[in-house]
């Protein structure tokens, strides 16, 4: 027998820490120094040619990519244990790539009821330009199946709604997806990779706000696409005949990074891929320590007399509280809401805080709160706030990480009066 210790396969927050350094970075440093150039130029123009058409790794013009932008790539497809990643200026840019590069006119897409309003109003503005999209409570799987038809092309969802933080069925859906050939697009900003990998509920796309919890510090914007490799390329009408070459499971992220990243101008800046690459290393600790300061917030507000209900997975009454554990574990997100008592004014409670921001942001090391239906979700009407179960009343919170005693104070002097 060997005396030689047994190797041990590192965790990806060790391997996510020294990817810079592994992959090769100039004079020694330990993170991918920022590449603000706009254009690349090569010495032979066979060279520049090859990168034009893909057939070797480079970099022409900073719209279509750049080095700070690829270091973050690999480090998100590294955390979703994915085969690529593609950065975008925001999260909607992610989302709209997507649907501008792979949908055509007619094409049916299934979307979750419960959006986040700008995403909702996304699609409505994709109704028209001819796309037919059904909004669908997932809750439960047969609901989606029930409005599949040939024509469906994807099926589209977060994994912890906003602001009520229903929680989907996402594993049933994923399974339903992938028995009927449709592509499965899943919004992770909610969860991270640190509650939930997505393509464990058999994602095909996965969509992050990199805004959020993924860098935390509220000092830059970002999104991306993640290409998980479940989902069979070939099968998809509508991939472009210059984009059909090479390994099929790539003909997905290319279409998304020409049509809907180059031909969108939707690229991320290398200032910001450089803050969102930082923040990264240490999302684990921080959505930990939110999450932790989310669920005691959570059962503090439930013993307020003047909250009438409180929405968060972590709770004994949520809905899909069991669901919910299954799927993340003992954590259950930052992000909480709660409705006032009939007659309590949002806006007055809210002026009253002292220590938490009045902001719409998401996942900032800070608590943030805003009143919902007042602001973000106003453009939706009253009808569909109804629909969506928003009321008049429902304060969205963004629990931070600050101590746990001085939140439950400043919330206490704010309702208590």
């Amino acid at each position: 027998m060997s005396d030689r210790p047994t190797h041990r396969e590192e965790s990806d927050l060790s391997r996510l820490l020294h990817a810079d350094r592994r992959a090769g970075v100039e004079h020694g440093a330990l993170r991918k120094p920022m590449h603000t150039a706009a254009t690349y130029g090569y010495a032979k123009a066979a060279d520049l040619v090859a990168v034009f058409q893909g057939a070797k790794p480079g970099f022409v013009y900073s719209r279509q990519g750049n080095p700070t932008g690829a270091a973050l790539e690999s480090k998100l497809a590294l955390i979703e244990d994915a085969r690529a990643a593609s950065v975008f200026a925001t999260g909607m840019a992610a989302i709209a790539g997507i649907v501008t590069a792979l949908c055509k006119l007619g094409d049916h897409l299934v979307v979750s009821r419960h959006l986040f309003g700008n995403t909702r109003s996304f699609f409505q503005t994709m109704e028209g330009f001819g796309l037919e999209i059904d909004y669908v409570d997932m809750g439960d799987a047969a609901d989606v199946a029930a409005v599949l038809g040939p024509r469906t092309r994807l099926v589209f969802l977060e994994t912890i709604a906003n602001p009520a933080t229903q929680v989907p069925d996402l594993a049933g859906i994923g399974e339903l997806c992938a028995r009927r050939g449709v592509l499965y697009v899943v919004d992770n900003t909610m969860t991270t990779p640190v509650l939930l990998r997505a393509k464990q509920v058999r994602a095909g796309l996965i969509v992050h706000s990199l805004t959020k919890g993924i860098s935390g510090h509220g000092d830059a914007m970002g999104g991306a696409v993640i290409d998980t490799g479940l989902f069979d390329w070939t099968t998809w009408p509508h991939i472009a005949e210059p984009y059909r070459k090479g390994d099929p499971a790539g003909w997905g992220t290319l279409q998304i990074r020409k049509r809907g990243l180059r031909d969108f101008g939707a690229t991320l800046r290398p200032e910001d891929a450089h803050r969102i690459a930082s923040g990264l290393e240490t999302m684990k600790l921080r959505i930990e320590a939110t999450n932790a300061n989310a669920l005691a917030l959570a059962r503090f507000l439930e013993q307020q007399p003047a909250v009438a209900k409180v929405f968060y997975p972590g709770l004994q009454s949520h809905p899909q509280h069991a669901r919910a554990k299954a799927l993340f574990g003992d954590r259950y997100g930052a992000l909480l809401s709660f409705e006032l008592r009939e007659g309590i004014d949002p806006l007055a409670v809210l002026d009253r805080l002292r220590l938490v921001v009045l902001s719409s942001h998401l996942s900032d090391n800070r608590t943030l709160a805003i009143p919902v239906a007042q602001t973000i979700f106003w453009e939706l009407g009253g009808e569909r706030r109804v629909e969506m179960g928003i009321a008049d009343g429902l304060i969205r919170v963004s629990v931070g990480l600050e101590d746990q005693a001085d939140l439950q104070a400043d919330w206490s002097q704010a309702l208590g009066r």
